[in-house]
Parts: structure tokens; sequence; C-alpha cells
């Protein structure tokens, strides 16, 4: 019988694989260390500035009056892709960039805002795609994530999420910034900080959430720099700007001041003439004339009334302020590399993760939630613009967007807006700079014309880093690349492009490109995908879209719609949006968002997501329990939401009072005197019809107030029921995006519901005994989008 041991793969030998010799003392021994990874030497910084919702012509060197100096200066030196694509929405943008893939196969169908259970809605990085970070990293890289994230679900945003899909587990280092798609640039509604979402009750005066983003970049990158002077950097800088709700510092505003008084069709032509100037476009390519599809249509300036001008002016000058600003910050970056000795070593990258928007509608908005509800059952008193004086409009107390005619000129010269598969969606500036690495001939203007698509960003910069991408990841394969690097173009502005084909589909729109060639639809909602909503355009010699080919060249549309057809069965495209209602589903795990929460006296803002699934479509109860009430108590108990909408429970001179904001809309109902030695006060919300809420107030089980709701803005006050009738209501229920800003118990946090309130109290926290806030979801209403698509579906699945 052998005496060698049976191997025990559960137990390593701890001196496998060490390369020096070990004896039973140091002296009979040889150490070894292990070599740590390090990038080539003189590897170059990464700085990736993504930007949210800009258009092709919104900065200097893509034609815009918008003074962007910084740019300039990079594009002076650096590389313009004049004809990169990229996807027409948020998420599937980033999760493409990210990773270089086309976003399907990621699992970016749509934004991170939806769960309808089928592969390519996952929201999820798998393991065996990973992130330009986790490349970068494992080359020996520090990686820096600043801004806005947008790849976690939103149900997967919470403290209580395993955080498997937020940066620090794709690659970054570090993390500072927003989870989800949108906030407040001046009232963040829930920073995150690495993995952990940071308690925040108010925000010092002048804080401006872009201006914060650089601080936090500048520091980490200066913090590396103090601890090791050689080791490279990536840094994805993600702003939430230009997104709406559009809000602008009054310093930046002010710079803008008349600057849009001539109106979008003369920005239009100013911005492409300049682009023609710069020989981004052939000779002959013709300016479109304004958008003029159902829904999407723009009228002529000129036909505005001397208010909406000045109206609507004001709204371009914010955006303008935004774009100003972005490259201010982007400056100080700059600066600060530059006096590091490291700016001509750094590849910066400048570029938007999508077009310009028409989301504001033909007139805008003051009200940037109601306008972005799409409910089929909208009531006809629904209102999408509150009132507000221009003075207010982008600062903290307006959430407002722009109107679509300001998206049009921002997608100068192209068709139509983010969301599309027409070039207004998908072409965006993109400014490449990296004097050490990529020195300019003096006769190269910078300017290049291949196609390239989102997914060749993460193969180039790897290629220009000297990084290879590995077929195999810690022991398993990985997913092929979709893109192909650009470094020869980047390099000599006559080679060829590298891309050469591409599908694209977003919510039902799809398109396909191949060799000058681009075949797309703008697909109705609800209405059957055939061939006979294909158009045909030959950007060689239309690049801006306008003369449909289909009818003169069948036989190429046969050939492309096939092709797209294949693509997107490969890329997990199907199945397509229709009418079924079916984005608005969520898994069953959901469903334990819905179960009643006890939030003690001090527990920190509960996340949006989560707060929202406890009122939205449904009748709902809140129950705030006291150790007593005393004389001269004073605060908010119970807050829920801000500026754009939201609820508030306060005491305050000894009366128990309910703010209603109604996307901007401030309502207060008076419930009357609080009694020393309350213990149970309880707000009940009933949906009724019309997508509204009746609100009742009771103190220790007896109904209270009743007599009078009054609106806070100076209107006429809210009609209510007098003794037995509801405290407040009927008024508009908060839904979609609203409320934005999650639950607080005992606290009115960061942008408050009740701007008077604030005004007198800032967040006016409550100085009683207060134990904890429960919230009892009631059952859905009948018009819960939730519950219409599955009783669609369960109804087609009889029918079959």
């Amino acid at each position: 019988m052998s005496n060698t041991p049976e191997p025990n793969t559960h137990r390593r030998d701890p001196y496998a694989g060490f390369p020096g010799t070990v004896g039973r003392t140091f002296a009979e021994s040889t150490p070894a260390w292990p070599q740590p990874v390090r990038p080539r030497e003189g590897a170059p910084n990464i700085v990736v500035v993504l930007i949210d919702d800009m258009g092709y012509s919104d900065i200097g060197p893509f034609g815009a009056e918008i003074p962007t100096p910084t740019l300039d200066r990079l594009a002076a030196t650096g590389v313009r892709l004049a004809n990169y694509h990229t996807m027409p929405l948020c998420s599937p943008a980033r999760a493409a960039l990210l990773t270089g893939l086309n976003p399907h196969r990621v699992g970016y169908s749509f934004v991170a805002n939806a769960d309808p259970g089928f592969p390519g809605y996952s929201m999820e990085v798998a393991g065996d795609i990973p992130t330009l970070a986790e490349l970068l990293h494992d080359a020996g890289y520090a990686t820096y994530a600043v801004g806005k994230w947008h790849l976690t679900r939103d149900s997967a945003s919470s403290a209580a999420d395993d955080r498997a899909n937020w940066p620090l587990r794709k690659g970054f280092d570090q993390y500072y910034g927003v989870l989800e798609g949108l906030t407040s640039l001046f009232h963040p509604h829930q920073l995150v900080r690495d993995n952990s979402p940071l308690d925040i009750d108010e925000f010092p005066e002048g804080y401006y959430y872009t201006d914060d983003l650089t601080d936090q970049a500048i520091k980490m990158v200066t913090s590396l720099r103090a601890h090791d002077d050689t080791k490279p950097f990536f840094l994805y800088l993600a702003h939430n700007a230009v997104h709406g709700p559009l809000q602008a510092k009054p310093e930046d505003l002010a710079r803008h001041r008349g600057r849009y008084d001539d109106g979008w069709d003369e920005l239009r032509r100013t911005r492409f003439a300049r682009q023609l100037a710069a020989g981004h476009f052939p000779p002959g390519t013709e300016l479109p004339e304004r958008n003029s599809e159902a829904g999407y249509e723009v009228g002529p300036w000129d036909e505005l009334t001397d208010v909406q001008k000045k109206l609507y002016a004001r709204y371009m000058e914010v955006y303008a302020a935004m774009v100003d600003n972005v490259d201010r910050n982007l400056g100080r970056l700059a600066d600060t590399l530059a006096a590091l000795g490291e700016l001509d070593n750094t590849i910066i990258v400048f570029t938007s993760d999508n077009g310009g928007t028409g989301e504001g509608g033909a007139e805008g908005t003051r009200s940037y939630f109601s306008r972005f509800v799409h409910h089929p059952g909208l009531p006809d008193d629904w209102n999408p613009d509150v009132q507000r004086e221009i003075d207010l409009i982008g600062g903290p107390r307006s959430l407002v967007h722009y109107p679509r005619g300001w998206g049009m000129a921002s997608n100068t010269p192209f068709r139509l807006y983010k969301g599309q598969t027409y070039a207004g969606g998908v072409r965006v500036p993109f400014v490449l700079s990296w004097p050490a690495g990529l020195p300019r001939a003096e006769e190269d203007s910078g300017v290049r014309a291949q196609y390239q698509y989102v997914t060749d960003i993460l193969p180039t910069l790897l290629e220009l880093a000297g990084v290879e991408r590995p077929s195999e990841r810690r022991g398993h394969p990985v997913q092929e690349l979709d893109g192909i690097s650009f470094a020869s173009v980047l390099r000599d502005g006559a080679a060829p492009g590298t891309h050469h084909e591409q599908y694209c589909e977003m919510t039902g729109n799809r398109s396909y490109y191949r060799d000058g060639w681009k075949l797309v639809t703008l697909h109705r909602p609800g209405t059957p995908y055939d061939d006979g909503e294909w158009a045909l355009y030959d950007l060689r010699t239309d690049p801006t879209e306008i003369h449909d080919l289909a009818g003169e060249h069948p036989d190429i549309v046969k050939e492309l719609s096939a092709a797209w057809e294949a693509a997107a069965w490969r890329n997990g495209v199907f199945p397509l949006a229709d009418g079924s209602g079916a984005l608005a589903l969520r898994g069953p795990e959901a469903e334990r968002l819905r179960r009643p929460v006890t939030l003690l006296a001090g527990t920190p803002e509960l996340q949006r997501y989560r707060s929202s699934r406890l009122v939205s479509f449904r009748s709902f109860t809140v129950e705030v329990a006291l150790d007593g009430y005393r004389e001269g108590d004073q605060g908010v108990l119970v807050s829920h939401g801000d500026q754009g909408g939201g609820y508030s429970l306060y005491v305050e001179d000894g009366r128990l009072r309910l703010a209603y904001n109604q996307y901007g809309d401030l309502l207060e109902a008076d419930g009357g005197p609080l009694p020393a030695g309350t213990r149970l006060i309880t707000l009940e919300a009933t949906a009724v019809a019309d997508l509204k809420w009746e609100f009742r107030l009771s103190v220790d089980g007896l109904a209270t107030g009743g007599a009078e709701g009054r609106a806070t803005d100076g209107t006429e006050g809210l009609a209510t029921g007098g003794a037995g009738g509801p405290l407040l209501g009927p008024v508009h229920q908060l839904i979609g995006m609203a409320p934005f800003q999650g639950i607080s118990v005992g606290i009115d946090r960061k942008s408050p519901v009740s701007w008077p309130v604030h005004e007198r109290h800032r967040s006016f926290r409550y100085t009683g005994a207060l134990r904890s806030v429960r919230y009892l979801p009631g059952e859905p209403a009948p018009y819960d989008p939730e519950t219409v698509a599955r009783a669609l579906r369960e109804a087609a699945a009889a029918f079959e």
C-alpha cells in the first residue's frame, strides 16, 4: 500500500508555486516577492468625459455659439469625429461604451428603469463581460468613476442591494455620484460614495452638483499622485448635465442673457454654417426643414408671441449656462493635470451618451415630472406646465425643460431627437486629445469623416494604452467584442473607417447601417413591425437624411432589413416593444418592495424607488407614532418628495399641517391644533378616479381638519370637504418619476416639499419624541399600469 496521501483539492499546499526556497530557518531560506502588475512605461492617463443628452452642435468645435474654450483647446490639438454614432438612450449607450459590446447583448435594451423579464432587459453586466475599468485595473491602472452611473436597475439601487452591479464591483477603485438617471443639480436626491448612500440633510449654500463632481475627481487624482507618482489612472467622469431638469448657477446664467432672443431657426442656420466651414460635412449637404413628424413637430420661431419668445429663450439660456459650466469644470480638471505635468500624456475623450431631447414638448415645461407622465388615463385637468415666475427658471425652485425646438437646434443639422434612431438621436460630438501620443500634423484639420460607433471606444482606448483584452479572465472565457479600434483613424485622417455595419434599436425604432447606406424607421407605438415603415438614405451624399430612396432601391431595403433581422436575433434584441404594456411589468421579487415598512426615528432616507412602490397608483396609510406630543414641539414628522412633487406632514406653532406639492403647485391644509399627549397621527391617502388622491388625517383615532385646504403660490384655495370629508383633495397623484426624493422621517432633507417652510426652518428637524413612521400600502388602483399589463397578458393567454 502506498504511503502517498491522496491529493486534497480543498487544502492547498502553502509552498506550492513559491519561486524561492524554504528551509527550517530564515538562514536556510531564500525569499521571493510577487511582482506587482505595472502598466507599460509611460502609459497614458485616460479621462472619459460623458455628457448626458447633449446634441451634435452644442459645443464650440461642433458649431455652437456657447463659449467652450477648454474644448476648443482640446480640439485644436486633437481629433474631432464628425461621424461618430451612439445609442439613442442613456443606459444602453453607457453599457456599450464601458464594455465594447452591443447593448442588447449586455442586457440594456432600455434605460435601467425596467424589468420585463427578458435577456435583453436584464440590466446587469454579466461576469464574462469585463468593463473598461476592469481591464485597465487588471493592467495596473487606478480607476475612478464620478457622476451618473445608470447601469444599476432602480430597484437594485438601495442600501440593501448586494451591489453586484454598482461601480466598485465593475472595476472602479472609487465612486462618487448618483446611481440613477437624473437628479437635481442643486439638491441631488441620493449621492453615493463608493458602496454607501450618503445621509445628507442639507447641502451647503451655493452647492452645485457639476462643480462637486469635478471637485471629487480632482481629489481622487491628486490623492493618487500624493501616494504614487507614476501610476496611470482611468477617470470616467459622467456628468448628469445637461439632462433635465435644467438648472444653472446664477452667475453662469447671467452670461447668456439675451443670447437666444433670435430663436431656434436662426440658431440652426448659424450653427450649420460653422459646421460646413469646419469641414464636418461634404459640400452640398442640406439643412433639413424643421421637424414635422406627428408628436415631434416644431413650429416657426417667428410665429410665437412675445411672451412665448421671452419664456422659451430663458429655457435655452439655462441650457447654455449648463454647457458653459461643464466646460469651465473641465478646464479646472485640465489645469490640475497641467500642474501635475501630465496633461500632454492624458487621453481626454469628450462625448455624449445620445442626442438632444424633444422631451420638453412643444412649449417646454416648468413642471418636469408632470410633463413626463405617460399614462393613457390622464384627466383633462392634468397640467404639464405649472406657472413659475421667469426669474425662478433655472433655479432650485423650478424643475424645467426646454421646448423641443431647442432640442432640434441642439441636434443641428440632423432630424429628430433622443430616443429615435434617426441621426438626431444617435450622432453626437466627439473630441479626443492626446498631444504626447497623437500629435497632429500641421496640415491635418483634425476632422474625421469616417463612421465609428460607441462600441469602438473601449478597444480604441485599450490599444492606445497598450493593453490587450484577454480571451479569458480569471479562468473563464470572456464575451467577444462588437467594437473595433479606430486608433488608425485617429492617427491618419485618410485611413479607412473600421466599423462598416451596425444595427440599432430603441423602443421599436430601428436602423441598420452598412457602408454609407442607412435603413431606418420612426416606429409608431402599437403599430405592426413591417417593411413598409423603412426609409433608406445614402449618407455619403445625404448625411442629414432628407431624401428617402426606399422606393428607388427596394433591393437594398430588402437586403438591409434582412441584415437587421439577423443581427437582432444574434444580439438579443427581441422581443420588441408593443402595445401590451410589458415595460411596466416587474419581476415577482419586486413585490417585496411593496410590503409595509416601519421607519424608526433616525433612519436614513428611504431610497427613491422603494419609497415610490409604497404609494404609486394606490391608496396608502402613514402612521406616525410619538412618545406623547408636548407643547412647543415642532418640525417635520414625515416627508416624501421635493420641489418637483411630494408631500410633507409637519407641526408648526402647535398646529398639524399637510403640505402637498402637486408637481410644483404647492397646496397646504391645516389639520388643526395638535393636542398635548398625542401618540398616533394617521394620514390616509385614498386613490380615487382620474388618477387622484384624497387625504384624511386623524389624531389618536379621531378625524381632524377637513375645513379647508389652500394653495400657497398665490392661486385660489383648493376646495375640500367639511367635517368628515377629506382634509385635502382630490389632488393629482404623484406618479411616473415623482416623488423623486425618498421618504425621510422627522425631517425634510435636501430639496424641500414646501419652499416656504424651507425658507422659515430649512430642513426643519422635529424637536419632539418621534418613535416611528409606518407605511401601509393599499391595493393598487385599477389604472395601475402593472395591473393593466397583467390583465392584458392574462386576457391574451386565455384567448390563445
